[in-house]
């Protein structure tokens, strides 16, 4: 039996040495997602946050709201195979996961950040203050 708090998501310090390393490495898409979008957003996001074993590329605690964006690594038998292992994982603290490839936000940045935008009012409801995606 797995007697592990799926209740609790509180930051896992282990890997704070990780994290810290792949917010000064983040790829060209995340770049783009963070600075040009949720950066600003209304509702707060963090990037690159330990959960579990795993560090997660956004998320945002008042959603509850994991954003991960793929890269071709994601595509193979084997990256599909684990996305599905950790985003099992991840939803059991309660957590929505929502999953882009890198290529959706470099040729439909708009619409990424409309879906995101979309799942937080979802979750919220719609009294936040909405963000334009085209910044």
């Amino acid at each position: 039996m797995n007697d592990k708090d799926y209740g609790f998501t509180g930051y896992n310090t282990s890997s704070r040495q990780k994290a810290r390393r792949l917010r000064k490495s983040m790829t060209r898409q995340e770049k783009r997602l963070w600075y040009d979008y949720l950066r600003t957003y209304p509702v707060q996001f963090t990037r690159q946050r330990p959960i579990d074993q795993y560090i997660v590329d956004f998320y945002c605690s008042a959603a509850r709201l994991v954003i991960e964006l793929d890269g071709s690594q994601h595509f193979t038998d084997e990256g599909v195979e684990y996305d599905v292992i950790r985003t099992d994982i991840l939803e059991r603290y309660g957590l929505t996961v929502l999953r882009f490839s890198n290529s959706d936000v470099e040729r439909n940045f708009e619409g990424v950040c409309m879906m995101i935008d979309a799942r937080v009012q979802a979750i919220l409801g719609d009294s936040r203050k909405r963000n334009s995606p085209t910044a």
